[in-house]
């Protein structure tokens, strides 16, 4: 449709995109929803991965952090969140590619997410790759792919954990001085049940927004984390298609990224009512 008008054409890409069609690859005329739905499994294995531990390192250090306040721990964590935010994440799986891969230690593999007997054995039902070895009822594989997902979502975790226990730690801070914090503990409450049970949840609310801005991070991280560690997921064929020069493949990859993005922050602010009801007001 590139002879008709650009309005004309953008109306028609807009109509596709609401029915899930994204168009077809010029380079290998593939249609690109087929990619998104064959590649999508892996990519949203990494993420997920990568945000639970960003979520098991980053809030636990950040809770410790606020309430350890200007100490020596305190400084510590605040050090390693400014160094896991800024390493940049292709550098730091190369670092943990030569500590634990077949050079250093070897106790880790370092591409794909299965070798390649296992991915042969596998069927593809859901096209991610951990149920699918579920379903099978294929215990090695799975094993094999959990040790694959090792890696990678540790370098992807890290970049976001430094961010989370930052945000977690400035907002407890800010809710440990407020006056129902110290009126709970003029009442005899224990420390411990203050900061957890009081200030913590009251702290999670600014982090919880700040969660869905961090998806888009997320995401961009995946693209460059596959590329480091191998991983088919959609971000290796998203640089496959740039190298080809292939703008409809990237178009339609990006928009589905924006797309994820905005789902995203739409879940993000229903949450937030959930959590704060003052947020429904």
């Amino acid at each position: 449709g590139y002879d008709r008008p650009v309005i004309v054409q953008y109306w028609e890409y807009i109509s596709g995109v609401v029915r899930f069609d994204f168009g077809q690859t010029i380079t290998d005329s593939r249609d690109i929803t087929d990619i998104l739905l064959s590649n999508g499994g892996a990519t949203l294995t990494l993420t997920v991965a990568a945000l639970l531990i960003a979520l098991i390192v980053g809030v636990p250090m950040g809770l410790i952090a606020g309430r350890r306040r200007d100490t020596l721990m305190d400084a510590g964590m605040r050090i390693f969140s400014i160094l896991t935010y800024a390493a940049p994440v292709f550098f730091l799986g190369l670092l943990f590619q030569l500590a634990f891969g077949v050079r250093g230690l070897g106790w880790l593999p370092t591409s794909s997410q299965a070798n390649a007997i296992m991915q042969a054995r596998v069927p593809d039902v859901t096209n991610i790759f951990l149920i699918d070895a579920l379903l099978a009822g294929d215990t090695e594989a799975f094993l094999n792919g959990l040790e694959h997902l090792i890696l990678p979502a540790v370098t992807l975790g890290l970049l976001l954990s430094g961010v989370f226990m930052r945000i977690v730690r400035v907002n407890l801070v800010q809710t440990l001085r407020g006056d129902y914090v110290e009126a709970a503990r003029a009442r005899g409450v224990a420390e411990r049940r203050v900061v957890v049970h009081h200030a913590f949840r009251n702290a999670l609310v600014p982090f919880v927004t700040i969660l869905g801005l961090q998806v888009a991070l997320l995401l961009g991280g995946a693209i460059l984390t596959e590329q480091t560690f191998n991983w088919p997921g959609i971000g290796t064929q998203l640089v496959r298609y740039l190298a080809n020069r292939d703008y409809v493949a990237v178009q339609g990859i990006v928009t589905f990224f924006a797309l994820a993005v905005v789902t995203a922050s739409l879940a993000i602010d229903i949450i937030n009512a959930m959590i704060d009801p003052r947020v429904r007001y």
